[in-house]
């Protein structure tokens, strides 16, 4: 079960990256909120190494697509993010917050590991599901802040939700531990809320449209 767990969110993951990718160019935008992108890439390059170099199973193969996949998601951001902001901010301030917030990604990843070090990879489980927390709140931010779905796909929200629901069967329920458990419930509750949000986009876009920029490109989810 614990392997089946691992392979399934590890694939349910992949397809959020692959969607996330193919948004980002395709729509010329960025499809994850750049506050989780920093934490996740710092995350899955940390954990990838460390696991690859500690020999530590199938969940550091998993890692290492994860950050490679992480990267691309970046590059839309750097690209195309800057027409998300106020003509006002340069585009030289843009990619010094976009590595800033990258930076400090990665002072928040070791601050975890200096706390609760690598046994058990606490570190790791720990940041993983409080920047999963944080990420299902932000993508509600970014349907909003976007007034609409541009950017975003139901596949991609559904994956997510599954992504984080399977470790959280394994590591909350399986392993009785109640802390990710706790943070795993408030993700799917937040997943779920998104995946509503984006589906009532999908079947009522006259309602959404009267709230959207008419200057901004139409999307088709999927």
């Amino acid at each position: 079960m614990a392997l089946f767990l691992t392979a399934l969110s590890g694939i349910a993951w992949t397809i959020v990256y692959i969607i996330a990718i193919r948004i980002g160019f395709t729509q010329k935008t960025y499809a994850m909120p750049i506050a989780a992108l920093g934490l996740n890439v710092s995350w899955e390059w940390i954990y990838a190494i460390y696991g690859l170099a500690n020999n530590t199973g199938l969940q550091s193969y998993v890692n290492l697509v994860w950050a490679l996949g992480v990267v691309l998601i970046l590059i839309t951001f750097f690209r195309f993010g800057r027409a998300e902001l106020p003509s006002f901010i340069s585009k030289r301030v843009f990619i010094a917050w976009g590595v800033s917030i990258v930076a400090v990604s990665v002072v928040i990843q070791l601050l975890f590991i200096g706390a609760f070090g690598l046994v058990h990879m606490r570190a790791a489980i720990d940041a993983a599901f409080l920047q999963n927390l944080l990420m299902s709140g932000l993508f509600i931010s970014m349907f909003v802040t976007r007034r609409g779905a541009r950017g975003q796909s139901v596949t991609m929200a559904v994956a997510k939700w599954i992504g984080t629901l399977a470790p959280t069967l394994l590591v909350g329920i399986i392993q009785h531990n109640p802390f990710i458990l706790g943070i795993g419930i408030l993700c799917s509750v937040f997943d779920l809320a998104y995946i509503g949000l984006l589906l009532r986009a999908r079947t009522n876009p006259p309602q959404l449209a009267a709230s959207v920029d008419p200057s901004e490109p139409a999307v088709a989810l999927r």
